[in-house]
């Protein structure tokens, strides 16, 4: 039986962004996928509860799965409120709403976040009634923040950019790799 290997569509960020987790690249995203693409930065807790969270929103129709895969071709059915609004509703990337992000909330330095500004953004873009949505979003901006802050605390532009094409993924993994075998 032939595989089809899974390609993100060129121009949707949030499925190049989830696709990294899609380690043997057929298209489903497995706990043990997500722990094995960020299981250095994230408990198997919390690779478990990414999937639990977002598997049944990607896939409509279909029953309940204790695998819990999230299908990386619908990740965009799983975006959740209270968040930035880079992806639109279909997970392409919103230039606009990228550049929002700095013009409206990176007051001390034009092309990063500080701790301060970044719970600012956070603030502003907390949605009524939006409990599991806020929580979302602030879990994954303070991770980002915490993971690759620089050592003045500043979170650049460019590496939030990187975050959400999901090529920080990629290099994380090989500054990891590279600590390992030097």
């Amino acid at each position: 039986m032939n595989k089809v290997k899974f390609v993100p569509e060129e121009d949707n960020f949030l499925q190049r962004h989830v696709a990294f987790f899609d380690r043997n690249k057929d298209g489903i995203v497995y706990p043990s996928e997500t722990y094995q693409g960020c299981g250095y930065l994230l408990s198997a807790f919390a690779s478990l509860f990414i999937n639990m969270g977002l598997s049944s929103k990607t896939r409509p129709g279909k029953g309940f799965s204790l695998s819990f895969p999230i299908e990386v071709k619908n990740i965009h059915l799983a975006k959740h409120g209270s968040d930035s609004g880079v992806y639109d509703k279909d997970g392409r990337f919103v230039e606009s709403k990228f550049e929002e992000i700095f013009a409206k909330h990176s007051h001390t330095h034009p092309n990063a976040l500080t701790g301060k500004e970044l719970q600012e953004l956070l603030d502003s873009n907390k949605e009524a009634n939006d409990r599991k949505g806020a929580i979302a979003a602030y879990t994954e901006w303070k991770i980002l923040h915490y993971l690759c802050k620089d050592k003045n605390g500043l979170l650049h532009k460019d590496t939030v950019r990187a975050v959400y094409d999901g090529s920080l993924f990629e290099k994380l993994e090989k500054q990891t790799a590279s600590k390992k075998h030097p």
